[in-house]
C-alpha cells in the first residue's frame, strides 16, 4: 500500500501569486511557514524551528486562495508531495519539492483594530463559518503525469 498525503497548518508568509498555464487553467502558488516547538530537556528553554513549504494550487482552489489569502493568513492544506525536476541554463539538474493542494481550510480572519494601533486581532464574536474548500479531481492537469516545466508559469 503506498501514500502520499501531507496535511499543514501554518502562516502564508506571501500573497498568494495566481497565475494561468497557456490552456487558461488558474494556477496558484503560496509559502507556507510551520513551527515545531519544543522546551529543551538540559536548558528547559525554549525551542523554535520554522519550516517553509512551497504550496500549489490549481482550478477553483488557486481562485479562492488568490482571493481570500494574504500574508499572514493561517490555513490548512491538505494535499500531496511532489517533485519536480528541470535543468537550468547551465545544464545543473535543479530539484524542487512541492505541496499540490487538494483541499484548503481558511484559518479566521484578522481585522485591523485601529484602537490597538493597528495590531490584528480575530474577528469578534459571530464571525463567519470557515468552510472547507475541496479541488475536484478533474481539475488537476494532465492525468497525474509529468507537468512539461514550460507549461508551468512560475
Amino acid at each position: 500500500m503506498n501514500l502520499n498525503k501531507v496535511i499543514l497548518i501554518g502562516n502564508l508568509t506571501a500573497d498568494p501569486e495566481l497565475r494561468s498555464t497557456p490552456s487558461g487553467q488558474p494556477v496558484g502558488n503560496f509559502r507556507m511557514a510551520t513551527n515545531r516547538i519544543w522546551i529543551d530537556k538540559n536548558t528547559h528553554q525554549k525551542q523554535q524551528e520554522v519550516e517553509y513549504h512551497t504550496i500549489v494550487v490549481w482550478g477553483k482552489l488557486a481562485e479562492i486562495a488568490s482571493r481570500f489569502l494574504t500574508k499572514g493568513s493561517l490555513a490548512m492544506i491538505e494535499g500531496r508531495l511532489r517533485t519536480r525536476s528541470w535543468q537550468d541554463a547551465s545544464g545543473v539538474k535543479k530539484y524542487r519539492t512541492e505541496i499540490i493542494a487538494q483541499t484548503l481550510q481558511l484559518g479566521p480572519r484578522l481585522q485591523k483594530a485601529a484602537s490597538e494601533g493597528g495590531e490584528p486581532r480575530p474577528a469578534e464574536a459571530g464571525r463567519e463559518e470557515i468552510p472547507i474548500i475541496e479541488e475536484e479531481p478533474t481539475v488537476e492537469p494532465k492525468d497525474e503525469g509529468e507537468i512539461d516545466v514550460k507549461d508551468i508559469p512560475f
